[in-house]
């Protein structure tokens, strides 16, 4: 089993997502007419407004829209921001090489992480070049054990999962074949915890709340362009760019919300057929 960084913090542990930014090397770079550098900044401003004292900050994917160092260190430089502790996770859009180049000798790319008696679990479901997920052997090898070790370890009550790729198919047709390609096998593996509460992601910049084989799902918007759920064919959504933030609670319960900048109006190609 991996090493864990344990850290003890407030009950609740108060966590913010960020997802889906799609950073170029330059900060003028444009995702569908949109400039997501400006967008992850507003986020960001938005997260200090409203949240104080985070425990953990988590990215979970498609960091980068170009897969540049630069467009990760922009990203790193603006996160800082909010000083506190931080996680990421590869998405489709980003090269896992370069994301662990970036985060040598640091605590970003680690794939665990206990706060209080919880413990979050960070699963790569990026596969090069694809626009789909899928767990591989390794990472299913690494979840299958870090599960077993939870069972066995009593200062782990409950557990929180994330990836980028939505292990539950999207609700809109064209997301048909965008998703986490293992998803039931997932699922399968979790079944054999009694400590897994939730899972959250990205990928289909929705905000989601539901349960699923009775395990609750959270997706999240994107800090920049958002899709329009339940359509047939590509489509962006005319709502801001937001984050989630969660209070984990020791008794394992779970509050969210979804918060999404206001007062801006934010440029964007609405008549794109896909990106």
């Amino acid at each position: 089993m991996a090493v864990i960084t344990s850290l003890i913090t407030q009950n609740p542990i108060k966590i913010t997502q960020v997802t889906d930014t799609h950073l170029y090397g330059k900060p003028s770079g444009t995702l569908l007419k949109m400039n997501t550098n400006e967008t992850l900044n507003h986020v960001i401003e938005l997260v200090k407004q409203n949240e104080e004292e985070i425990d953990l900050v988590l990215a979970t994917g498609d960091i980068a829209q170009d897969a540049s160092e630069k467009a990760y260190q922009n990203f790193l430089d603006t996160v800082a921001k909010l000083d506190a502790p931080f996680r990421w996770i590869p998405g489709n859009h980003d090269s896992a090489k370069v994301m662990s180049r970036i985060a040598g000798g640091t605590e970003t790319g680690e794939k665990t992480a206990q706060l209080n008696n919880w413990l979050i679990i960070l699963l790569d479901s990026s596969i090069l070049g694809q626009a789909h997920g899928k767990l591989n052997k390794t990472e299913l090898i690494f979840l299958r054990s870090v599960l077993r070790a939870a069972e066995q370890d009593e200062t782990i009550d409950h557990c929180l999962l994330t990836m980028h790729h939505n292990p539950v198919p999207g609700n809109s047709a064209w997301m048909r074949d965008i998703g986490l390609e293992n998803g039931q096998e997932f699922f399968d593996i979790i079944k054999m915890s009694s400590k897994v509460r939730c899972v959250l992601y990205g990928h289909i910049h929705q905000e989601l709340d539901f349960k699923h084989e009775g395990v609750r799902c959270f997706c999240t918007p994107s800090t920049c362009i958002q899709f329009k759920p339940k359509v047939t064919s590509f489509s962006l959504d005319r709502v801001n760019p937001g984050y989630r933030s969660l209070q984990l609670y020791a008794d394992g319960s779970i509050e969210s919300e979804v918060r999404r900048v206001s007062g801006e109006i934010f440029e964007a190609d609405y008549n794109s057929p896909g990106y």
